[in-house]
């Protein structure tokens, strides 16, 4: 029995959460659409090509859940999942999630987006364990910081130290399933690092290193 941790866009859905969240918020009416649109496609842009200002992009994306009561952000983020995520979810993935129960391993999502994002995502998937960024509230309400290191890069090693120092598991025999080089910190300290579906930066290091490169997508 080892951990089996994986990366969330991209990697078990077959887009980016984060980004389908922004454009939900376009598309509804919510948000401005030429300013914000064109704000969260520079902000995925950047985070392709591993050049992500983390902070700059949180007190953009954290911004509007500032600006409404939670009970009506909960009911446009669960339109958000039949609208966005659920055409998004990919069977394959559902597979190898069974796979790794079935062998009793313990299911850990780590993911850049922020809890708000990613939690019924994960829930749907069928997995307890949870390392998002997280936003901060206070008095019920999201305050538009966050709280913790942001999940990304170099601070998804750091979350997930924290959460060994507080759980039972360790990184013996351990699995990191990711599609990006943003994730190439952590894809560095497990015993068997996956690239899924990989970008190109990603796909030249796993090849270059013989890790494991496989395709959650259908063909």
């Amino acid at each position: 029995m080892s951990l089996a941790i994986f990366d969330l866009d991209n990697t078990l859905i077959g887009d980016d959460s984060d980004h389908l969240w922004g454009q939900f918020l376009v598309d509804q009416g919510i948000v401005d659409r030429e300013q914000y649109e064109a704000a969260n496609q520079q902000f995925y842009d950047d985070y392709k090509a591993g050049q992500l200002d983390i902070v700059a992009f949180l007190n953009f994306s954290l911004k509007v859940l500032t600006l409404h009561e939670p009970e009506t952000l909960f009911a446009w983020r669960q339109q958000f999942i039949e609208e966005k995520i659920k055409p998004v979810m990919l069977p394959a993935a559902s597979e190898l999630i069974k796979k790794h129960r079935s062998q009793g391993d313990t299911l850990l999502v780590i993911t850049a987006t922020n809890r708000f994002v990613t939690e019924p995502i994960v829930k749907m998937l069928g997995i307890d364990n949870l390392l998002a960024t997280e936003p901060e509230t206070l008095n019920g309400r999201y305050t538009g910081h966050f709280t913790d290191a942001p999940c990304y890069q170099g601070g998804k090693v750091t979350r997930l130290n924290h959460w060994l120092l507080n759980s039972n598991e360790n990184l013996a025999g351990s699995y990191f399933y990711s599609d990006s080089h943003n994730d190439l910190p952590l894809l560095e300290r497990v015993e068997n690092p996956i690239a899924v579906d990989p970008d190109e930066t990603l796909y030249k290091e796993a090849s270059s290193r013989n890790w494991s490169i496989i395709s959650l997508r259908e063909r």
